[in-house]
């Protein structure tokens, strides 16, 4: 029992906007949240009319002292949550799994700024871009630069002193071309300064104001009859417009945009980041989230948010959510849900790269701990079937004959969302007389369950029957005259929409076509009729065999399937001579065979 006085502590939380901390009896911090009304929300947690999840039932026994800090509005609360969170790391808060270190493009604090790539950041007033989540996508745009500005790359001390002591020479990067030669003067500090702020404009995915800069330096040029000058910039030209266009994915128009995406599991959650400026997407990462308390999307999402901007030093003032965060409106921030346009189109492209990454991640970990896609699978087994335990044991009945012959019925079990061959059972009907589908799973279902009775064996948690309302009415008769109606989930599948029936429901329920809950049904109930198929056509087959050996005088029923059971095959009746016919058969039936046997293979020769 909880020996915190939380009324005592109440009564000091006012009802304003702030973070709340939570502290336990080693005075150490083990959870921190936000509130739109401290009062309100931290009193929740102890409210018994509330229903809270075992988690934070949890938490809450822990807590022996709260602290808050006060802010001004609820986006201040949700900034500073952010923060103290990365900083002190609750146990119960949520966990930002991204142990890597992502690298940043630096344009470095000194003049004649170099730039370059780099996973360390020192705060001596160089200027930082990123991360870049993608590499590869940050040596392409490093290469642009490279190739569209020459710049230097060594780490000479370029003070107007040095240079004008004359200090330096240029190097063989200047012979190249990669260089103009700052260090003997041969580019001004002016012009040097003039590309790093096109760069900065083509790292903040301003290419189109660079374009626009250039193609007017291009025009004064050809009127200058500097066609020198007019042909670089045109080459400078084309590689940025190339660039841009393999870059671009929505309207140019669309600029200075956050866009973000979920996808969540039981356990675990993944957000998409795409930063978009100009219509072009200069930004883009997907993190994982541990869940630790059973937190809803939107306070995932809220949580994400505000790690990204920190981490991208975002201030865009338009963030796109696939839906409403509830957060009062801030003069800086305006929260977008597209339902339609280029706006929607980007926030699909970011639903496309959450669900991507959640299956590839979710995908290796299952390949190493195969236990865990089966207990995931089960879990939403149980949810989409509305079931109150998990289904480790489906049972699936089909049946099978041929013009109302050969009757039979089939069983097979899947254990833990996998075939359980072993126990596969199949029923010769015994009480049915003629094509009464209804009457074949009656008899079938009944026969399984009294068994199992019987025997004191375990029954399934789910019981399939293959068809729809009629053969599922005749299969709970039985389970009722059995008592354990009640005890087991039973559903019916209608082969025409793959629907799904339940007893005294007379809608059918529409499970996605891509769900793996309705994949496995299709699997027992496929795998049922392939079962049952096989052997209602043995059945069949042997009941034909049978059929022709009457045909022979002297050879009834009973003598027919006894050669059969002997012999295995007609072939090898038709092959046997008199000595082996005789340890089945009398002299007189044998030479009846034989005479069969002969005359046909005559006929065959005819």
């Amino acid at each position: 029992m909880n020996q915190f006085d939380y009324k005592a502590a109440l009564k000091n939380i006012p009802h304003k906007p702030g973070v709340y901390q939570y502290w336990d009896s080693e005075q150490e911090l083990i959870y921190i949240g936000k509130a739109k009304d401290l009062r309100n929300r931290v009193g929740s947690y102890f409210n018994q009319d509330i229903h809270i999840n075992a988690k934070t039932r949890v938490l809450v026994s822990k807590i022996r002292a709260i602290t808050f800090t006060i802010v001004d509005t609820e986006v201040d609360a949700w900034l500073l949550e952010n923060s103290m969170i990365k900083k002190h790391q609750p146990r119960y808060n949520v966990m930002l799994k991204d142990d890597k270190t992502y690298p940043w493009i630096i344009i470095k604090n000194e003049n004649y700024p170099r730039i370059f790539w780099t996973r360390r950041i020192v705060k001596d007033g160089s200027k930082y871009l990123g991360p870049y989540a993608s590499v590869s996508m940050m040596h392409n745009i490093l290469g642009l630069i490279r190739e569209t500005y020459p710049l230097r790359t060594c780490r000479l001390p370029l003070t107007r002193e040095n240079i004008d002591k004359g200090k330096f020479k240029v190097c063989l990067e200047y012979q190249l071309g990669n260089c103009k030669g700052p260090c003997q003067n041969f580019q001004t500090e002016d012009d040097y300064d003039n590309s790093i702020e096109e760069i900065k404009d083509i790292l903040n995915g301003k290419i189109g104001a660079v374009l626009r800069r250039l193609k007017n330096e291009m025009e004064a040029a050809v009127t200058e009859m500097n066609f020198e000058l007019a042909h670089r910039l045109k080459r400078k030209f084309e590689l940025l417009e190339n660039y841009q266009s393999k870059s671009t994915v929505v309207n140019s128009s669309i600029t200075d945009v956050d866009v973000f995406s979920i996808a969540s599991e039981e356990k675990l959650a993944f957000v998409n980041f795409l930063k978009v400026m100009n219509g072009t997407i200069i930004q883009t990462q997907t993190i994982e989230l541990k869940k630790r308390l059973d937190e809803s999307d939107e306070e995932l999402l809220t949580l994400a948010i505000s790690e990204f901007r920190s981490r991208y030093n975002s201030d865009s003032k338009e963030i796109i959510v696939p839906f409403d965060i509830d957060l009062e409106d801030h003069p800086n921030i305006k929260f977008t849900v597209p339902k339609l346009g280029e706006k929607r189109k980007l926030l699909d492209l970011s639903q496309k790269n959450v669900q991507f990454f959640k299956k590839e991640k979710i995908d290796q970990y299952e390949k190493l701990n195969p236990e865990v896609r089966t207990e995931r699978l089960l879990t939403q087994m149980m949810k989409d079937l509305r079931m109150n335990q998990l289904p480790r044991h489906i049972e699936c009945f089909d049946n099978s004959n041929f013009q109302g012959k050969y009757p039979v019925s089939a069983i097979v079990v899947f254990k833990d969302g996998k075939p359980s061959k072993k126990d596969y059972r199949h029923f010769n009907v015994k009480t049915v007389e003629g094509p009464n589908d209804f009457a074949t799973m009656e008899e079938a279902v009944h026969r399984r369950y009294r068994r199992l009775l019987d025997e004191g064996t375990e029954l399934p948690q789910l019981i399939v029957i293959d068809g729809g309302k009629g053969q599922l009415s005749s299969a709970m008769h039985s389970l009722k005259l059995l008592g354990i109606d009640k005890k087991v989930t039973v559903i019916g599948i209608a082969k025409r929409l793959e629907e799904l029936y339940y007893p005294n429901d007379q809608y059918p329920m529409y499970l996605d076509k891509k769900s793996e809950t309705l994949k496995v049904i299709q699997h027992l109930r496929d795998e049922a009729h392939r079962f049952g198929i096989t052997f209602h056509r043995k059945k069949r087959d042997k009941g034909t065999l049978v059929t022709e050996l009457e045909l022979i005088e002297g050879i009834g029923k009973t003598t027919a399937e006894k050669l059969l059971k002997y012999f295995k095959s007609v072939k090898k009746i038709r092959e046997a001579n008199e000595e082996i016919l005789l340890e089945v058969v009398n002299l007189k039936q044998a030479k009846a065979i034989l005479a069969y046997f002969n005359t046909g293979s005559e006929a065959e020769q005819t």
